[in-house]
């Protein structure tokens, strides 16, 4: 933990919250749900990373076991206007990306799609392992309209519950029950339009991993990233955003995700994170680049590729 207290003013970046709005009609839309929740939409095919939407308090997650809450699940599907998922795939298992991800599973009729981590989320709630994808990295999986390629990946340091879990974990069950899993760079290729999204939801890299991969958009996480030496920061933008040629790069995971959906985001404390730094470094970044560079709205229906 950090002595510097409080937390970033999110009114400081107002003018990146102007991701293109989709039009209606849109080939291809991206909504961003907090953290790296984000559905994917040809509006006759869907995907979704994580499916977090349950975000138990800070002193839930310390003090407590953890289960999914029903009611918050149900009511971010109903907000998204999601019924059928082809796929759900959690960008790690730890709890703040997995704990929902079997849920919105069976609600949605998605398969589950990750390492043998997220295979053993989804084995504790009783999903079928005819639901329960492990991919092969670097290996493209058809699911929906969608390739969707997963490509092994690593989580930002520290990784507070680190290791892989090898057994069914079925709630009620303490945060540490969801250790870090595979953590991975998903690719989604839209066959239909030819669109390509990157979606990295820990701000963790493996060098040379993206080498010879194309996107035209990035939706980059950021957790923690401010509270790393400059050079990584340089490091992990040289090691995503450039090595796939990505011209627009969203960024997230940067939310409290201990704070409910129905009430404003506001950015994690100094004391876990310095989003302020890493809007001083990626900004500077991308503007070399000629990249555009925006945070997202939450609920709102991007086009990114617009």
């Amino acid at each position: 933990m950090r002595l510097k207290l409080g937390r970033p003013s999110l009114a400081d970046y107002a003018g990146y919250f102007d991701a293109p709005v989709a039009s209606e009609g849109a080939t291809l839309t991206v909504t961003w749900a907090g953290v790296t929740t984000l559905l994917v939409d040809d509006g006759e095919s869907a995907l979704m990373t994580d499916g977090f939407f349950s975000r138990p308090s800070l002193a839930e997650v310390g003090l407590r076991s953890l289960t999914p809450s029903i009611p918050r699940i149900d009511g971010s599907l109903a907000r998204l206007q999601v019924q059928r998922l082809a796929a759900i795939v959690p960008v790690h298992t730890h709890f703040d990306h997995a704990m929902d991800t079997a849920v919105v599973a069976e609600r949605t009729g998605a398969k589950v799609v990750g390492g043998m981590s997220a295979r053993q989320v989804g084995r504790g709630h009783g999903l079928p392992d005819d639901r329960l994808v492990v991919a092969t990295p670097g290996e493209p999986m058809t699911l929906g309209s969608y390739d969707v390629t997963l490509i092994e990946g690593a989580h930002c340091p520290p990784d507070r519950f680190p290791g892989v879990i090898t057994g069914p974990v079925t709630p009620p069950v303490r945060a540490s029950a969801y250790k870090c899993g595979e953590a991975w760079s998903t690719l989604v290729h839209h066959r239909l339009s030819d669109r390509r999204l990157l979606i990295v939801g820990s701000a963790g890299f493996i060098p040379g991993a993206l080498a010879g991969q194309r996107a035209d958009v990035v939706y980059l996480g950021i957790g923690q990233l401010g509270v790393q030496p400059e050079a990584y920061l340089i490091d992990y933008w040289t090691e995503v955003v450039r090595a796939v040629g990505a011209r627009r790069v969203v960024l997230i995971h940067w939310d409290d995700f201990f704070r409910p959906l129905d009430k404003p985001l506001r950015a994690l404390p100094y004391a876990a994170d310095d989003l302020d730094v890493t809007m001083r470094v990626l900004t500077r970044l991308a503007s070399e680049d000629g990249v555009a560079l925006h945070l997202p709205t939450l609920w709102q229906r991007a086009d990114p590729w617009n």
